[in-house]
Parts: structure tokens; C-alpha cells; sequence
């Protein structure tokens, strides 16, 4: 529903065309292989495959694609995830209507457009302190997993997971596994 509307508010304007809507984000990379798109409208939670791993894979393939993240989590994290997989823009979906037709135009003429609030925010709440192996661990953690069961499936012993959780917990001065998930889910840092 969203997307739809989204769809109708930039079909609206004269120098905007709507050439394409998905419903997944793992439908993204062909739907802009088979359509001429110049720039594609990504929300962070998408079935199939998040926007923010969407982002890089069609930025990894078709690099002249502008890509625009558009959220409801405002979250840091999240900005600087999404211009590392390779946004040009990222707006909250609250953002008015005028302001996202803007910022596709923006994208076009090869600028970056970010939310002033969460760019603010991003300064504010530091860089991620996880290292890439910690935050899969935590993902992985997610779900409950034991630290065997978490070795298992990352191919690590079961001392180097462990190794791996309590540092995390340290960093992110988390009580326990499921705090330090909830934690980095929070701060957008998985």
C-alpha cells in the first residue's frame, strides 16, 4: 500500500515516470534489468532480502543507479549501512511528498541527499563499535542459538563464538546476548 502510494505521489510529476514496483527486495536487481531505471526507491524492510542488501547488489551491478533509501527506522545505523551498500539518498517515510520528488531529482543531477535529523543523529551516536564478524555473530544470536549451534553454522569453534559474544556485550555495555542484540538491532548496527 505504501509503495502504491509512494508510486502515485511521484507519477504525479511531470518529469518523473514510475517504470517499475516490487514487492521484495530479492525482485529488485531484475526488475531493474529488465526496465530502464535511473533511480530505484528502497524501504530497509523488505521480504526477501532487506533494502540495505538489495542497495548492494544493485549498486554492485548497475553502479549508474541512483538508489534512495526510504525508512521508518530512523536509526543511524541505518544511514551509514545504507551509504556504505551504496544510497545516494536516505529520507524517513514521513518525509513530505515534495521533499522525496526533490530528492529524486537531487539523486539525478549526482548529489546525496540525507535527512538532516538522522545526520545529525549519525554524528551524534558515534561510529559502530562491532567488528563485522561480531555483529554476524549477534545476528546469527538472534534467534536463540546455542554458542554450538552458533559455531555449527558460522564454521567456528564453539570458544571462538563465545570469544566472540563476550566481546560484544562489552562493547555495547549489554547484561547479556539477547541485550547486546537487542541493543545493536536498535542502534541499526545489524
Amino acid at each position: 500500500m505504501v509503495r502504491e502510494a509512494l508510486a502515485a505521489l511521484l507519477g504525479l510529476e511531470d518529469d518523473l515516470e514510475v517504470v517499475a514496483q516490487v514487492a521484495r527486495g530479492d525482485e529488485v536487481v531484475e526488475a531493474v534489468r529488465e526496465n530502464a531505471v535511473d533511480v530505484a526507491l528502497l524501504d530497509i524492510e523488505m521480504p526477501g532480502m532487506t533494502g540495505l542488501d538489495a542497495a548492494e547488489a544493485l549498486h554492485g551491478e548497475f553502479p549508474a543507479v541512483r538508489i534512495v533509501v526510504l525508512t521508518t527506522f530512523g536509526r543511524p545505523g541505518y544511514l551509514r549501512r545504507a551509504m556504505e551498500a551504496g544510497a545516494d539518498a536516505f529520507l524517513v517515510k514521513d518525509a513530505p511528498a515534495a521533499q522525496l520528488a526533490r530528492a529524486v531529482r537531487q539523486v539525478l543531477a549526482g548529489e546525496k541527499v540525507i535527512d538532516p535529523t538522522l545526520a545529525a543523529a549519525a554524528l551524534a551516536g558515534g561510529a559502530n563499535p562491532l567488528t563485522e564478524r561480531e555483529a554476524d555473530i549477534l545476528r546469527a544470536a538472534e534467534d536463540g542459538a546455542s554458542n554450538a549451534e552458533l559455531a555449527a553454522a558460522l564454521h567456528l569453534s564453539q570458544g571462538t563464538v563465545r570469544n566472540y559474544l563476550s566481546t560484544a556485550i562489552q562493547k555495547l555495555a549489554a547484561r547479556n546476548r539477547a541485550e547486546a542484540v537487542r541493543i545493536a538491532r536498535q542502534k541499526g548496527w545489524l
